[in-house]
């Protein structure tokens, strides 16, 4: 329809603590704008702009999650993948584990 671009679906999941800074949520629902291809690099500037609600320091470091982040794509380790470069497609699920704990 004119004027609605279309949306990608796409799932974050969140565990190991890392839903403490994303307001207690474990699971977010996002829309993403359509047209362009999304990678997790994308996905991950995407959610800290527009999901974390503090310490964003905790989640990213430059353009990437921090050491330390499991990142799975569809419960498959992002390193088989692509990593910042695995491409995004309708009704992914992305999953960041934290595995630091304390602090």
């Amino acid at each position: 329809a004119y004027g609605t671009a279309e949306k990608m679906h796409v799932r974050i999941e969140l565990s190991g603590g890392l839903e403490l800074l994303f307001g207690g949520k474990k699971v977010h629902e996002v829309a993403l704008k359509d047209g362009s291809t999304w990678t997790v690099q994308q996905l991950i500037a995407h959610a800290k702009d527009n999901l974390l609600t503090e310490r964003p320091e905790l989640f990213v470091k430059g353009d990437s999650v921090r050491p330390g982040i499991l990142v799975l794509v569809n419960d498959c380790d992002w390193e088989l993948s692509g990593t910042l470069r695995t491409e995004l497609h309708e009704g992914d699920t992305v999953t960041f584990i934290s595995t630091l704990h304390g602090g």
